[in-house]
């Protein structure tokens, strides 16, 4: 704990809230795109700790929240099958979709386990040769490379009873859609410590440069934040729009070259809906033809599948960055995290769970 808390300083917080106010003459509003980064925001107060004037709103940084409803729905459908059994993180298993959610389903008899690894769920399917077993591969690019690697496990050991319902998505593409919106109120990123890890800033830089925002590559801890957040300002008050990596302790500029050739082994960049966004082009990733015979969808039929999604949700907007959880009528009374409408509210990364645990005044 002793080299976390050195990361929780307050007396250094408040050294960058005074640098911070030192270089701000305007109005700036910044997104953060991590889950993590919200729950620590909110946590630690470090959007009432900033200057006036210095605006975060968050951004689609959890993947679980994206996951579109009917990817959920073919995920409760698959469980339901007889002789299926259906791996998950826990994460999702409560995660509404436009009925019921996965512990539902394992209420009413499937077999729905909580795995800790896909390859857990790869060594399920092996001891058990006789269940067809399905793991719901949900995440950014950060747990792309692990699902490639069951997914290359079992082609290599012929463990034919295992499937994945892949439901990973990439980052860029949905900074790139929130920045070319004409409701866009985003100025700067503090961009995923965790994607970036993997991927490296290429692309970041690609949209830096094309949409003119800083970024700031950022970690997750209060003092993280704040030196990000002090790069973000400083270069927007200099007219400069760079990708800074705050966060050197884990990220390189290239990234993972061995981690970025297993997804391209494994995974093709494909179209993907996200949870109250709607379709993102070039999004998504899904199984390579190399490796259909372990794709989900196509094994249980389940590939035009498709649901609306509820219209009394507003996490979408949230996602965007154009509100807050607390500007929706639902939020704390018919949305709660024992009785959530949407994702944002029941997952352990969630802008609405952030802010009903640090925020609710009700």
């Amino acid at each position: 704990m002793r080299f976390m808390n050195e990361y929780r300083d307050g007396a250094y917080a408040e050294r960058y809230r005074k640098a911070i106010a030192k270089v701000q003459t305007k109005p700036w509003t910044l997104m953060e795109v991590c889950g993590g980064q919200t729950h620590a925001i909110l946590k630690y107060g470090i959007d009432q700790l900033l200057p006036p004037g210095i605006t975060l709103v968050h951004g689609p940084g959890c993947p679980v929240c994206v996951t579109a409803v009917e990817l959920i729905d073919k995920a409760i459908e698959i469980a339901a099958r007889p002789g299926v059994t259906l791996c998950s993180f826990g994460d999702m298993v409560r995660v509404p979709g436009s009925r019921n959610d996965l512990q539902a389903a394992k209420a009413a008899g499937g077999d729905v386990r909580i795995v800790y690894s896909p390859l857990d769920a790869l060594r399920l399917a092996q001891e058990n040769p006789k269940k067809r077993v399905v793991f719901f591969g949900v995440g950014f690019e950060t747990t792309a490379p692990a699902n490639a690697t069951a997914i290359i496990q079992a082609k290599q050991r012929n463990i034919n009873n295992f499937s994945m319902l892949v439901a990973h998505v990439r980052v860029p593409p949905a900074m790139e859609a929130i920045l070319s919106s004409p409701n866009n109120v985003v100025q700067g990123f503090l961009a995923p410590g965790h994607v970036c890890a993997v991927m490296g800033c290429a692309e970041y830089e690609d949209i830096a440069r094309k949409y003119k925002v800083p970024m700031a590559v950022t970690g997750f801890e209060p003092l993280d934040i704040l030196q990000g957040i002090h790069i973000c300002i400083t270069q927007l008050e200099q007219g400069r729009t760079d990708v800074a990596i705050q966060y050197a302790r884990g990220v390189l500029r290239e990234g993972n070259i061995a981690a970025q050739r297993l997804m391209q082994e494994v995974f093709t960049v494909i179209p993907r809906k996200w949870r109250g966004i709607g379709e993102i082009p070039e999004s998504g990733l899904a199984l390579s033809e190399r490796y259909a015979e372990f794709d989900a969808e196509r094994l249980f039929g389940l590939v035009d599948y498709s649901v609306e999604e509820s219209t009394e949700c507003i996490s979408g907007l949230v996602l965007q960055g154009n509100k807050k959880p607390v500007e929706c009528p639902a939020f704390g009374t018919r949305c709660t995290p024992e009785t959530p409408l949407g994702a944002t509210m029941v997952s352990s990364e969630g802008a609405c769970a952030a802010y009903y645990r640090y925020r609710n005044i009700s």
